[in-house]
């Protein structure tokens, strides 16, 4: 298994407007996450979704995620052009780490920095 994906930090970004997800990639490379496609090989370490997509929201995908066993622990975070207090907080009570407001900043994928470092940490405990 080649060593230096593992040590890359995977985030799979769901959006069905391809604008929103070239913005997200972009921002993602700018905060020092590597993108690259993601094959069956690969651990996902954090999903970022919108919440308004044809055929499932985001709140239906962080269900999903949340109630599958070999999922749940990946932290989801939800972005949206609505700011609806409702939705917002119906997908924190549900689980989500976060939920941003279109269009995202920089600032805003700053914030998954924590996530980051959890994972770095957790593999330095694990491997010493």
């Amino acid at each position: 298994m080649d060593k230096s994906a593992d040590n890359k930090y995977h985030v799979l970004a769901v959006d069905d407007n391809l604008i929103d997800r070239t913005l997200i990639e972009r921002l993602l490379k700018t905060s020092s996450y590597h993108g690259n496609y993601i094959s069956q090989d690969v651990d996902i370490n954090l999903v970022i979704t919108d919440y308004s997509m044809p055929g499932m929201t985001g709140h239906d995908l962080l269900k999903r995620i949340k109630e599958s066993t070999s999922l749940k622990d990946i932290p989801v975070v939800i972005m949206s052009s609505e700011n609806i207090p409702a939705i917002i907080d119906k997908c924190l009570k549900d689980g989500a780490e976060g939920f941003f407001l279109k269009p995202v900043q920089q600032s805003d994928v700053n914030k998954l920095r924590p996530h980051k470092a959890r994972r770095t940490s957790a593999e330095q405990h694990t491997h010493t």
